[in-house]
């Protein structure tokens, strides 16, 4: 009964898939104008957030002023910023470690395809955690943290809305414009800041939804009164006068901002090394700033103890130069304080601040030579003079500290709106940005993100080739395909006589749909469907079934299930135009192996997971516009690198490293087992290029693989072993793998195994099934479990294999790190085996263990008809850490073809999975 009733079930379950299947193809035809919708809602939201974050921030601060005013002020300020600095840092450190810093290095990682999250979560661990630090007193800025936000929530647009990469790539740079222009009101600088620091683009697209988001923003922003750097025009003056005498003054301003700008960065930098030698967690470094701020605060004149009043300096020359030069000095150092301490924050305000504060520094200069030298300066003695060299020094500070020196002038412009000031913020900026990138080149976004060991590379290697090629320039033509009509049994002979697994469906010419062989699993759900709707006396309980006997004789089914009843109708297709990253997008979301290629409802092709690894392999290293067959020879592989230890050892155990992740951890696993053996280590990588290009002659970059290698020699002192390492140049990674074996003598390749292959026709991996079936030494895959370094309970199934013997064999190096080790010996049969079998498998298998290792030993007899099902079970309820598996080569890869029972077991459990081969 249940498999019958379970079948019959499984229809409204395959209805269901097939609507999710159809559904995106509508979003795959939508038009660019849901680009601008989006880009709108992306620019509502961003200006909502600016909004809350400047309420934020000054309900908190004016609770700060309060205390203050309650009590001593050298008591208050400090103790407050100390509370709400360590409360922004717990909220960071526990919920989002990515929301701290500024925000700005975070997007630009993020727009680099680096993978750096940006989500709601991490925008309201932002937003709360901004408003506390700000509002604590921290010297730090509101916008740069408006940028993170934006970004992050455009990221979550798109997770509501699933498009391409690239078009969420433009979607988050439209965020971070409407971010930076809800900040400022100036909705121009933010699509500018967008081109010049962020995104290096200018497509209509980027444009088109940057323009729209900052609009929004701005207008959200302007309306419910959340900026601070705007004013009226005609609430100051600005000298309306430009005299060609005061050119080298805005000069000298530049220069002089650009070497305090630079000074700036690498007080940043020292501030990040002197908190990093003290060892604190987050909160304690921002309740330290919080609290050093709040002593240096106290010191200053009341009227100045406000963040709010600090900003209000640009606006007025009122404030003699004395106590100008204290406030720069103070802002200066307090801003090093707290950017060191990674408190959430900007420095777009502080560099404004800073910038001001030094024009108007010079126009004390400059007013003073004017009296001693009476030089033709025009209004050089009112006000509106002294304002405008502090706007100059403002856009100049601010261009040299983000070497965005179009972003800075247009700031200015935006806050001031007055023309007359252009001409003195261009030359002041560029003459800053000149200056500085002389001295160093780079803005402190670079800097930052290298601190965090991530170095982007100029914006135009960040172009994918990929990128350029269409579905058409990749796609198989003339596919073959089949006909509706077709019964199973003449499907299933046309499957078998095919090369393929995957077939688009025509109907009188048309194409209606693709079947693959999995839909051959659908027909005996389909007839039980069919028996129950149309024989309501039905026994689904009955035994010894005839399925095509209940099928009532009128019925037109009852000539045979055809093709058109169990394939996939109406599934995602693309057109020949439409770009690689988007048939790319499609393919991995919604896990499809075949793509059809339609041109006006016409099928023109088709693509699968095999095109899209040739063209990777191909095109990304060697330009190769097509395919052609003759480049199928390899040349042998180039030792590029290498390094020999003495040949002490009993033998070799070689371990490919190609991912830095897990590598030094699969490094120390096998030493250990060297270390057991007497064996020695041989460390490879292999860098594949184009079969285009000779390997002994192309040149390549090793720095990364000596790095990663030269940790691995480490492991020569703790282990006392031999290590050897090279670096080979390959057309083919497996085949650089297998010359290595047979010249280096290997008894033991150890090898990661992400626990499953998304490759079509593969079982483990392209290269680890071509491993598998030509390597004739032990062979041993490793899928790390989520805590890798525990290996104290060993699950060891057993079989009738000679690889379950040499699975044990190798036991004393696997448990050498074992504290306590404890082997749970299984045998899993069918329920009509007898147990006399497997009670003397077990007692074999329990022998050979405490033959090898001194351990505890519990022997479980399992009946189940799911090998993996129950190793998955016993792994659970025993605590398990590691699951052992041996099978010889040919019951390995029957046992894949039949149910895919290691992947199956790898995929579900947490436990490190451990597969052995032995040598052919």
């Amino acid at each position: 009964m249940f498999p019958l009733f379970k079948g019959a079930r499984g229809i409204g379950s395959l209805a269901t898939h097939k609507l999710a299947f159809q559904m995106p193809s509508l979003l795959s035809l939508r038009p660019k104008q849901i680009a601008i919708l989006e880009a709108s809602l992306i620019g509502l939201l961003s200006g909502l957030a600016a909004v809350v974050l400047k309420v934020g921030v000054g309900w908190v601060g004016g609770w700060r002023l309060v205390g203050a005013g309650m009590l001593p002020p050298i008591v208050a300020l400090p103790l407050f910023g100390a509370i709400a600095g360590g409360l922004a840092g717990i909220l960071i450190q526990r919920f989002a470690p990515e929301a701290s810093g500024s925000g700005i290095p975070q997007v630009k990682a993020a727009l680099a395809y680096l993978p750096m999250p940006l989500t709601g979560r991490i925008a309201i661990v932002k937003l709360i955690s901004t408003i506390l630090s700000l509002g604590a007193g921290l010297t730090l800025g509101r916008q740069g943290p408006t940028v993170q936000l934006g970004a992050a929530i455009a990221s979550q647009v798109s997770n509501w809305f699933p498009t391409s990469p690239d078009h969420r790539r433009q979607l988050l740079a439209a965020g971070a414009a409407a971010g930076l222009a809800a900040g400022f009101n100036a909705p121009i600088a933010g699509v500018l800041f967008v081109i010049e620091e962020l995104l290096q683009d200018v497509s209509g697209l980027t444009l088109g939804t940057a323009i729209m988001a900052s609009f929004v923003g701005a207008m959200v922003s302007r309306q419910l009164g959340g900026q601070d750097f705007t004013f009226s025009p005609s609430s100051m003056s600005i000298d309306p006068y430009f005299n060609a005498i005061e050119i080298p003054f805005f000069i000298l301003l530049g220069v002089l901002a650009a070497l305090l700008g630079v000074l700036f960065i690498r007080g940043i930098l020292l501030s990040l090394r002197l908190y990093k030698r003290l060892h604190l967690s987050l909160p304690g470094k921002i309740a330290i700033a919080g609290l050093l701020s709040g002593l240096l605060v106290a010191l200053l004149p009341s009227a100045l103890r406000d963040n709010a009043s600090l900003q209000e300096v640009w606006r007025t020359s009122e404030f003699p130069w004395h106590l100008i030069l204290l406030i720069f000095t103070v802002k200066f150092a307090l801003t090093l304080v707290a950017v060191g301490s990674g408190a959430p924050g900007g420095l777009f305000a502080p560099s404004l601040i800073l910038g001001s504060t030094l024009g108007y520094l010079v126009c004390f200069l400059v007013q003073t030579l004017n009296l001693w030298m009476h030089l033709p300066l025009g209004t050089g003695s009112g006000a509106g003079f002294a304002v405008t060299f502090a706007l100059a020094g403002m856009a100049a500070f601010f261009s040299a500290v983000t070497r965005g020196p179009m972003t800075a002038i247009v700031i200015v412009f935006e806050m001031t709106q007055e023309f007359s000031i252009v001409l003195p913020l261009m030359i002041s900026s560029v003459t800053a940005y000149l200056v500085a990138e002389a001295i160093s080149s780079g803005s402190v976004y670079k800097y930052l993100l290298a601190w965090n060991g991530i170095y982007l590379k100029p914006s135009k290697q960040f172009e994918n080739r990929l990128s350029k090629l269409t579905a058409a320039d990749i796609m198989t033509r003339q596919p073959e395909t089949i006909n509706s009509d077709l019964s199973i049994p003449e499907a299933k002979l046309f499957f078998a006589r095919s090369d393929h697994h995957g077939l688009p469906v025509l109907e009188d010419g048309k194409f209606i749909g693709i079947i693959t062989e999995s839909d051959f699993a659908k027909v005996d759900a389909f007839e039980a469907n069919l028996i129950i709707s149309s024989n309501p006396s039905f026994d689904p309980s009955a035994e010894n079934l005839d399925l095509t006997a209940q099928i009532p004789s009128q019925s037109p089914n009852k000539k045979g299930i055809t093709v058109h009843d169990i394939m996939t109708p109406k599934p995602i297709t693309v057109r020949s135009h439409d770009p690689l990253p988007q048939v790319i997008y499609w393919m991995s979301r919604y896990h499809i192996g075949h793509l059809p290629v339609l041109d006006r409802s016409q099928l023109v092709g088709i693509i699968t997971r095999a095109d899209i690894i040739r063209v990777e392999s191909d095109q990304l290293s060697g330009n190769i516009q097509t395919h052609d067959p003759r480049l199928a020879k390899n040349e042998a592989s180039y030792v590029v690198y290498q390094t020999r230890d003495p040949a002490i050892g009993r033998g070799r155990i070689l371990v490919p490293l190609s991912d830095p992740t897990t590598a030094l951890t699969l490094l120390d696993f096998a030493a250990t087992i060297a270390h057991q053996r007497h064996y020695e280590l041989e460390c490879l990588m292999v860098i594949p290029v184009s079969r285009l290009r000779s390997t002994a002659e192309t040149s390549v970059s090793t720095l990364d693989q000596r790095r990663l290698l030269r940790k691995a020699k480490v492991l020569r002192e703790r282990h006392g072993i031999s290590i050897h390492t090279q670096i080979r140049v390959s057309h083919d990674v497996s085949s650089a793998i297998l010359e290595v074996v047979q010249s280096r003598h290997i008894n033991l390749l150890i090898s990661n195994w992400k626990g499953g292959t998304t490759t079509p026709d593969r079982i483990f991996g392209e290269v680890v099934d071509t491993l598998i079936r030509q390597v004739r030494c032990d062979v041993m895959l490793v899928k790390w479990g989520l805590e890798p370094m525990r290996r104290d309970r060993w699950l060891i199934p057993t079989a009738s294999g000679r690889n379950s013997a040499k699975a044990i064999e190798w036991l004393p190096g696997l448990m050498k790190q074992s504290e306590s080790p404890e082997a749970f010996l299984c045998h899993v049969s069918a329920p009509n085996v007898q147990p006399d079998v497997t009670i003397q498998a077990l007692n074999k298998a329990c022998n050979q263990v405490q033959l090898r290792v001194s351990c505890i030993t519990h022997s479980i007899a399992v009946c189940n008809r799911s090998i993996s099902d129950a190793i998955f079970d016993l792994a659970e309820q025993n605590d398990c850490d590691v699951i052992l598996l041996g099978a010889t080569q040919e019951g390995l890869l029957e046992q894949v073809i039949k149910g895919n029972i290691p992947e199956e077991i790898a995929r579900r459990s947490s436990q490190t999975v451990i597969l052995v081969r032995g040598s052919l």
